[in-house]
């Protein structure tokens, strides 16, 4: 089996001047670089370049996927927008790290299975990129996605954790996990959150305030923010940093993303009741195409008398 490998990086915040680009261009001949953006597909060989030393200096989110079964989203945020103590209640082994760099926050989300088969087209970082700014929003369901999937993974892989893990609690459960975006659907299509899995999780989360974001509101809330704070942020836009203050300021006007003082479920808990929920799916599935194949038969045998 020949191998595949796809990298991509995009900077979201700040574009890369020339000399970074340069440097960038040094680890790779071959490879599709612009000032946002570095695309390369390998089938022979490998990139030379280390994707965090490239996170931590360049960019601002990081596909890659390779064809044994690799699936990587890497995303680098302000601090300012997300703290590393919010990021880090979601971490899973290896599977969900973060970590600070220098203003910023990088997060490192992966999934791992034996997926030769699949449709590599289908793949691409701008069906994902959503979730950086929703995450700088205040929105923390892309975390819960892979907190979630990491954890998952036990449906494919039983040696994928220890016993003792089982009795992990949940993190912060975000509103809005019955009506995911776009993006997180990508994403948790990306690292293979099973559908059961994410439906039995979505049970704890109370509805999206579909009223945040409405205009007057908005304009009413900027209205009352201090005269020295609009000033400070107009400061802030004209020097390059309008991303960051939208951001920061849809993070503030949302608040909190996930409700303080929700119950939480062991990982075992969570596991058992999807397992129960995919067998009931199923067992509905079978019944519904042994009632059709019933149905068929009889129509054959009243054809037959006719």
């Amino acid at each position: 089996m020949s191998e595949y490998q796809y990298y991509e990086f995009l900077a979201v915040d700040r574009p890369l001047d020339e000399e970074e680009q340069a440097q960038v261009r040094a680890l790779s001949t071959r490879a599709h670089i612009t000032a946002t953006s570095f695309t390369n597909e390998y089938e022979w060989g490998d990139f030379r370049g280390d994707p965090v030393r490239l996170m931590e200096r360049y960019y601002d989110a990081h596909l890659y996927l390779a064809n044994w079964g690799t699936h990587r989203v890497m995303l680098r945020l302000p601090r300012s927008l997300l703290g590393l103590d919010v990021a880090e209640h979601y971490c899973v082994g290896e599977q969900v790290t973060a970590w600070k760099s220098g203003e910023h926050v990088v997060l490192d989300l992966t999934s791992e299975a034996e997926d030769e088969d699949e449709d590599w087209e289908e793949r691409s970082l701008s069906a994902i990129i959503g979730v950086r700014a929703e995450l700088a929003a205040g929105d923390l369901r892309p975390l819960y996605l892979a907190w979630l999937s990491a954890y998952g993974a036990w449906e494919r892989d039983e040696d994928a954790f220890d016993h003792e893990d089982e009795e992990e609690l949940e993190p912060p459960v975000p509103r809005g996990l019955g009506s995911l975006t776009a993006p997180q659907r990508a994403l948790a299509d990306f690292l293979r959150l099973d559908a059961d899995l994410l439906a039995v999780a979505a049970e704890a989360s109370s509805p999206t305030q579909t009223v945040q974001d409405d205009p007057a509101a908005l304009a009413s809330w900027i209205a009352a923010l201090p005269a020295d704070e609009k000033d400070a942020l107009l400061l802030r836009v004209v020097q390059n940093q309008a991303a960051q203050v939208r951001m920061g300021l849809l993070r503030r006007f949302r608040g909190p993303s996930a409700p303080a003082g929700t119950p939480q479920r062991t990982v075992a808990a969570l596991l058992d009741a999807a397992a129960v929920r995919r067998q009931e799916r199923e067992r509905r599935v079978a019944a519904k195409h042994a009632e059709e194949k019933a149905r068929r038969e009889r129509e054959r045998a009243l054809a037959r008398q006719s």
